[in-house]
């Protein structure tokens, strides 16, 4: 039996952070308050996001996802995108970000799983 391809190892994956969809600030504001509350988390207020804690953005609105996001850290979101694509979740082309070296830093994929969108970013 082949040896089955190992994502999370061969290309250094993991969970950066959770993202939750708010029906709006106001609701964005009150669910960090309930992490503040309840689990001690120092909320950062953004202009799309609030981040209860490094580990979970809350979105104001429109945020990608029936329920959310799950932001995927990669050493190499090039080599990422590119195993992502030939397994069929595909990548919003329209969604990828490059640094100045022309080197993808950031993108969403196709498929939501769960009702969560993924994205890609380098770390």
């Amino acid at each position: 039996m082949a040896e089955e391809y190992n994502s999370v190892e061969d290309l250094g994956l993991c969970v950066l952070h959770v993202g939750i969809n708010a029906d709006g600030e106001d609701d964005a504001k009150r669910i960090a308050e309930e992490f503040r509350t309840l689990m001690g988390f120092i909320p950062r207020f953004g202009n799309s996001s609030i981040f209860a804690s490094d580990l979970i953005e809350i979105m104001k609105k429109n945020g990608r996802g029936e329920k959310g996001h799950i932001a995927v850290g990669a050493h190499d979101v090039d080599k990422a995108a590119e195993y992502f694509r030939s397994t069929g979740m595909g990548v919003d082309e329209a969604s990828v970000k490059y640094d100045d070296d022309g080197k993808m830093k950031f993108c969403y994929l196709s498929k939501e799983i769960a009702g969560f969108a993924i994205h890609l970013k380098r770390y």
